[in-house]
């Protein structure tokens, strides 16, 4: 507290014309500034600016200790060892009221008189990014250049001068551009007032909350409040495709006298949303409310694991299945600003796990708030002043990969959904085709104020392309069928071919799950699925498939095998069977002769009825597992037909006279050792399929 006598000391010894008004006139609206009443910290200093006669005073900046704490949260570099005039302070101070409350075409105006100066190094670096929120991205990039190159700075500002550089540089070569059809909402629903954003579905694509601050909103004083400076809830409701009905205000309690904002629901008519007051601004917590149809009860702060004490916490977002409340926070063990953080909530909305930052990519050094899950596509929406913005807050994507609990790198959505001011609170609709945000982006009279905006995504253009291969010789195989069909039954089935290159390629839409299968005579066909349920842009998908040549003779179906003098499957056996079950599935077309074989031991009558016993008991299986009984037929061989000895790679062992080495009884009695002979003989006891027909069609019975 001595340095702040020390500071008032100074201004009054520093001549009469600085008065004891002037000095108080100070002294609060540095009061405010640390408490982040930003507009009433600006009522005293621009009282002070107004006054020519003292800009050449000097004035120390805040002590050390102070300036170290706050400016370390906020980045700022200030040289307290150093004198400064109050021109420069003032100027220093209301350009940094504005910079927080995102006006940055006012901040422009302040920052332009200390940008160059030696007690506020920082400055030059928030001109750099006032001069870039008011599309002048030209004569920001070689401030940001320059701060990024000099070692005056400390690695975190040059940090986020690195990000700004890309930024200007991909605005400057419009590299953000997309189709996108961006226009203001209906201004009789949504934009009245000094402020509309926050836009959230309400249950359904069919409802929708949002905040806006208008004549008619809550409040207990109408003497000493103005509701069109108050933030309400309000919610609408859709009359058709491009109408939504009249804009209700939720009324009390859920809203308040104070400011309410940012509201999310978790699909049980529970309500989270923001809630603070002007005289406590730093005090920013979520709330949530209970309620009954369109009557919510009294609401109440969440726990430690969503509001911290001494730190903001805004932004709810409940993912669809109600299980997961996203939302934004200063709070400790994030990356730097505002981060994003998950915590999981049980039905009535209380949190049930510790919270969990995002983190990398996600989060940045820089600000992330306004998360938004798309679950369909498994994609976050947040807006950043980091990750190569291209000014003040950019809208971003990121794809979560649930398998391997991770986040792709975020994408800036480019222009015209992103501008040079701030862009935030983004929502689509399942299919990515419509959606909402909020943005500063015209000019207004309080000098920053969102407003509600539709989108219209570009059009999303998925494309599937591949080339059939023979699997033994990577040949390409010509005029093979590709089918497509839609797993949920929900649409026809369709085919393409491939043509003489072996190539194929096809359009998908959205939202979709596709099972494709690629079919030819004389081939066992191959399989592959698509989902395009994830896709959020336009896309080129590949996918190969590799056919194999029906052979003439058996296929063994390895594992197969029967205790002796038995025709009972063993468990082993039914879990193999399983699988030729899935093979049959997918080449639905062709018609098979179970084949089994016994040993040589018993007599020939008995062994060719054991064997006919054991493949009828095959087909049984498959027919229990819902293979048509007409596509397949029993054939039992006795010991007519044994084996042929292989070796440990599956190929025919070779023998003397240059001829595979049958199983033949005389050749197992030759060899030394009942278990070697038992192993042999269970080789004989086997079960083969091979394919006689290919015209088969379930429709034809």
């Amino acid at each position: 507290m001595k340095k702040w006598v020390l500071i008032i000391l100074t201004l009054i010894c520093s001549g009469h014309i600085f008065g004891q008004s002037k000095s108080e006139w100070l002294y609060n609206a540095d009061k405010y500034y640390l408490s982040e009443d930003y507009a009433s910290a600006l009522k005293y200093y621009s009282k002070i600016l107004n006054d020519s006669v003292i800009m050449s005073l000097p004035v120390l900046p805040y002590e050390s200790q102070v300036t170290s704490q706050k400016l370390k949260n906020k980045k700022i570099q200030i040289d307290s060892t150093k004198s400064v005039s109050v021109f420069e302070w003032v100027h220093h101070q209301i350009g940094m009221c504005y910079y927080y409350t995102r006006d940055y075409s006012h901040a422009e105006a302040h920052f332009v008189e200390t940008a160059d100066s030696s007690a506020f190094l920082s400055d030059r670096y928030y001109y750099a990014v006032a001069l870039m929120n008011n599309d002048k991205h030209e004569l920001a990039l070689p401030i940001f250049e320059s701060i990024a190159k000099s070692k005056d700075y400390n690695l975190a500002l040059r940090y986020r001068c690195k990000s700004h550089i890309k930024g200007c540089y991909y605005k400057i070569n419009d590299k953000f551009e997309t189709k996108a059809i961006v226009e203001l909402a209906d201004t009789s629903v949504f934009n009245k007032g000094s402020a509309s954003f926050a836009p959230m579905w309400w249950g359904s694509e069919e409802k929708i909350i949002f905040t806006s601050a208008r004549e008619g909103g809550v409040i207990l004083d109408p003497l000493k409040q103005n509701s069109e400076f108050l933030c309400d809830l309000y919610w609408s409701e859709r009359i058709d495709s491009t109408t939504w009905g009249v804009a209700h205000n939720f009324g009390r309690p859920l809203n308040s006298a104070r400011h309410d904002a940012s509201g999310s629901s978790n699909g049980n008519n529970i309500i989270f949303y923001t809630r603070w007051s002007d005289e406590d601004n730093r005090n920013k917590q979520i709330h949530l409310a209970r309620g009954i149809g369109l009557k919510f009860f009294e609401s109440y702060k969440l726990d430690s694991a969503v509001n911290l004490p001494g730190y903001k916490s805004i932004n709810p977002h409940v993912s669809s299945d109600g299980k997961t409340l996203f939302y934004s926070s200063d709070r400790p063990g994030g990356l730097g600003g505002m981060d994003i953080w998950m915590v999981r909530i049980d039905e009535s909305g209380n949190p049930t796990s510790r919270p969990k930052n995002l983190g990398a990519p996600i989060n940045s050094k820089n600000d992330e708030v306004t998360p938004f899950f798309h679950e369909p596509s498994s994609t976050l929406f947040f807006a950043s002043d980091g990750h190569e913005s291209i000014g003040g807050l950019d809208i971003f994507k990121s794809h979560y990969d649930r398998a391997i609990d991770y986040y792709a790198e975020p994408q800036n959505l480019g222009e015209p959904i992103n501008s040079s001011q701030d862009d935030a609170y983004l929502i689509f609709d399942a299919l990515l085709k419509k959606g909402f945000f909020a943005s500063d982006r015209e000019p207004c009279e309080n000098g920053h104020c969102y407003n509600i905006y539709e989108i219209t995504n570009e059009p999303i253009k998925i494309m599937i392309e591949g080339i059939v291969f023979d699997a033994m010789t990577d040949d390409v195989i010509p005029n093979t069928t590709i089918t497509f069909k839609d797993v949920r039954y929900s649409k026809e089935p369709f085919e393409v071919m491939t043509d003489e290159e072996g190539y194929y390629s096809t359009e998908l839409q959205q939202n979709d799950e596709w099972f494709m299968k690629a079919t030819k005579p004389s081939y066992f066909a191959d399989a592959s699925n698509v989902d395009t349920r994830k896709i959020t842009e336009t896309t080129w998908l590949m996918q190969d498939f590799y056919l194999t040549n029906i052979p003439t003779g058996e296929i063994e179906i390895p594992g197969i095998e029967y205790d002796f003098d038995s025709d009972k499957l063993r468990d082993t056996s039914m879990a193999i069977l399983d699988e030729l079950v899935e093979f049959l599935e997918l080449n639905d077309n062709l018609v098979v002769e179970l084949n089994s074989h016994t040993d040589a031991r018993g007599n020939d009558k008995y062994n060719l009825d054991l064997s006919d016993r054991r493949a009828k008991s095959c087909v049984d299986y498959l027919i229990s597992k819902g293979i048509s009984k007409s596509r397949l037929i029993p054939k039992g061989y006795g010991e007519s037909q044994p084996a042929y000895l292989k070796d440990e790679n599956g190929d025919p062992v070779i023998g003397a006279d240059g001829k595979k080495i049958f199983l033949t009884e005389e050749y197992i009695n030759s060899i030394n050792g009942n278990n070697k002979q038992n192993s042999l003989h269970q080789k004989n006891r086997r079960t083969t399929f091979k394919v006689v027909g290919e015209d088969f069609k379930l429709e034809s019975l």
